[in-house]
């Protein structure tokens, strides 16, 4: 009996906890929040961005490319032979 009254308070417990989180959650005072931080980011990332230096390119003909020849004959191997041989 006192099992069963320990596990009715444990779910009560956890769904107050639920209503109330999901109730804060949608609230209008929430949403409301939420919209003012996202537009205060989005001014600060705009003021950010234009006191930011801008740098000079410095990549001009960083890469060298090399020619490959195919001069070198390659060796051909052949899975037959090389049994054949023992």
């Amino acid at each position: 009996m006192l099992k069963e009254i320990k596990y009715l308070i444990f779910i009560i417990i956890i769904s107050l906890f639920i209503f109330f989180t999901g109730r804060y959650y949608f609230s209008d005072e929430n949403i409301k929040k939420s919209y003012r931080a996202y537009k205060n980011i989005d001014e600060k990332i705009k003021v950010y961005s234009k006191d930011l230096p801008i740098l000079e390119n410095d990549t001009q003909d960083i890469i060298e490319y090399v020619k490959q020849t195919n001069k070198k004959k390659k060796k051909k191997f052949n899975f037959w032979k090389l049994l054949e041989n023992d």
